[in-house]
């Protein structure tokens, strides 16, 4: 199998588990890219707490100077020509203004790069890294072919408060025309009752088969050839999703990883197709393909990792209690081992090979002008 090309991928690492690039370079790896990897953490396992962590972890950060001299010793030996680039955990300022500085000058060197920048900010209200990267992932926007923030990091990075339609149009405006973002994704978005009505009827939920929080997320891609300023209004994708109970690490560590391996820049995606689930037609673009093999993939992993949990001896699978699991810290543990996600396990999943019908993302036609 030759090589479909050079990814660098710059992430976090863990002895243990499967998030950060333990999540996103075997995916790559299997789909068949070449992948040089600089971690900007090493950690015995995930750091999350209660919840959706161990509530322990050990480990060592690299700072700025650290990472520019991996950087200049790749730079002197010749080893820096990614064709890719992935960026995504990165918990410090001064470390991420090393990265800003690297993706600028990949970028300058490569107009063509392609680059899937994942903001990771924090989750449900809550930061997971310092405040002072923020403006920094701003300046970094510019840079970025791709980005993957969730829905907290979309109200982080462009400061609106989304909980409305209008309010999600604006974001996305934003991402597209003061940052020049040609792709983005927001991912993991709970189905709440004033988006599930915003959707065309085709695009819903089937009836009585929703609860607004819990039962379906949301995935959004919205493209737009740039510059965006000169008014064009992008090209918007959708597709809802059953979501999966429980906590999960790396989820969107691995979902970005797949979204960069299936992007082609082709120009056989950019046509007109009749869609069979809608009346009318739809637009199949390279990022909405990309992003419907990546949201395919990704829950299938989380369907085996889940069926594998609920496997366990009845001590590996005990449902979150954040009281008991601080009284006994083991039994959080015993929890989150019996959840990493099933990478290795699901390896045909990732290839290919399992049969899977990825589906297609459907064209949102009235994302600008519905009610």
């Amino acid at each position: 199998m030759m090589s479909k090309g050079r990814v660098l991928s710059i992430q976090s690492h863990v002895a243990f588990g499967y998030v950060g690039g333990k999540a996103a370079v075997f995916p790559l790896q299997c789909l068949g890219y070449d992948v040089d990897v600089v971690n900007t953490v090493n950690f015995s396992n995930h750091s999350g707490t209660n919840p959706a962590g161990y509530g322990r972890f050990g480990g060592s950060r690299a700072n700025a100077a650290e990472l520019s001299y991996i950087f200049e010793m790749m730079e002197k030996n010749s080893l820096l020509s990614p064709d890719r680039l992935l960026t995504g955990y990165i918990p410090g300022g001064e470390a991420l203004a090393a990265v800003t500085d690297l993706a600028r000058k990949l970028r300058k060197r490569n107009p063509e790069l392609l680059y899937l920048l994942d903001p990771v900010l924090g989750d449900a209200g809550k930061l997971y890294v310092s405040p002072d990267v923020i403006p920094i992932y701003r300046a970094m926007l510019p840079l970025a072919s791709i980005i993957t923030p969730n829905w907290f990091e979309v109200e982080v990075l462009t400061d609106v408060k989304i909980t409305d339609l209008l309010s999600l149009r604006r974001a996305v405006k934003i991402l597209h025309e003061e940052y020049s973002v040609p792709n983005v994704v927001v991912s993991s978005i709970p189905l709440k009752a004033w988006l599930k009505d915003a959707l065309p009827r085709e695009l819903q939920p089937p009836p009585g088969e929703h609860d607004p929080d819990v039962d379906f997320l949301l995935c959004i891609v919205s493209s737009v050839d740039l510059p965006s300023k000169s008014g064009a209004l992008s090209t918007v994708h959708t597709r809802v999703v059953p979501c999966i109970p429980g906590y999960f690490s790396g989820v969107g560590d691995l979902f970005s990883a797949l979204v960069l391996a299936h992007y082609e820049r082709s120009p056989a995606l950019n046509h007109v197709q009749t869609n069979h689930i809608s009346n009318g037609i739809t637009y199949d673009t390279p990022i909405s393909h990309a992003v419907s093999q990546a949201i395919a993939k990704t829950h299938a992993i989380l369907t085996i990792t889940h069926q594998h949990a609920m496997s366990l001896p009845e001590e590996e699978r005990l449902p979150t209690d954040e009281e008991l699991d601080e009284v006994e810290p083991d039994r959080q543990v015993r929890r989150m081992k019996g959840r990493e996600l099933r990478i290795i396990q699901g390896q045909d999943i990732i290839r290919g090979n399992a049969g899977l019908d990825s589906g297609r993302m459907d064209l949102w036609a009235n994302f600008w002008d519905a009610k």
